[in-house]
């Protein structure tokens, strides 16, 4: 397999899920490291953060993050992942984040979200048309700010093809996993999955 190298832009911001956005930064930075078992083997993505203002963030439970890039100096990526959190409540009425979002998804090969990331990529135009998923605890929320999605709480993470979304916290972890499987295959998601000790079962 010819190895491309795909950039992942994580957005985080304050009050943004710890597991939303360093589960699928874990797997997307160890998948296809693990031949070696010390993690050293080729790299298939090369992987970021971004936040609205180069200060550190706060995630949920007070966890201090220091971001790689601004939205105004982020490279582009191949892949854009939107997590979720608290806050998202108040990212949803963020324009200029919401403005960002729906430019650099328009140039990505994949949008994923994570939890009520979904609800940015709602309020972004995202999901007209598409089937979607949340956190359990948002699902009324994300039917009324995307009222032309198809909304599916049963799911765990749902593939429109170029635009996925999971379920809460937890549930982007397995969506990595699909990802990585679809873009290099079940071999290597199978493999950093031993190496991360995640006991992941595909869909």
């Amino acid at each position: 397999m010819e190895r491309v190298i795909r950039r992942v832009a994580i957005v985080i911001f304050n009050e943004v899920e710890v597991l939303d956005f360093c589960g699928p930064f874990e797997v997307f930075s160890l998948a296809g490291r693990s031949k070696n078992g010390n993690g050293s083997g080729s790299n298939w993505f090369e992987v970021y953060t971004v936040a609205e203002r180069a200060e550190p963030v706060l995630a949920r439970n007070g966890l201090s993050v220091n971001p790689h890039y601004t939205l105004a100096d982020c490279p582009p990526s191949e892949i854009l992942i939107v997590p979720g959190g608290l806050g998202t409540r108040r990212e949803m009425h963020n324009q200029v984040l919401i403005d960002w979002i729906k430019e650099r998804a328009a140039q990505a090969e994949l949008v994923i979200s994570v939890c009520t990331g979904a609800l940015l990529l709602a309020k972004a135009g995202l999901l007209d048309n598409l089937a979607a998923t949340t956190h359990v605890g948002a699902i009324d929320l994300l039917r009324e700010v995307a009222p032309g999605a198809s909304i599916h709480p049963e799911k765990r993470f749902v593939d429109n093809g170029r635009v996925l979304l999971s379920g809460g916290i937890a549930a982007g972890i397995d969506l990595s996993f699909h990802v990585v499987a679809r873009l290099l295959g079940q071999e290597i998601a199978a493999e950093t999955a031993r190496h991360m000790e995640y006991d992941w079962r595909p869909e």
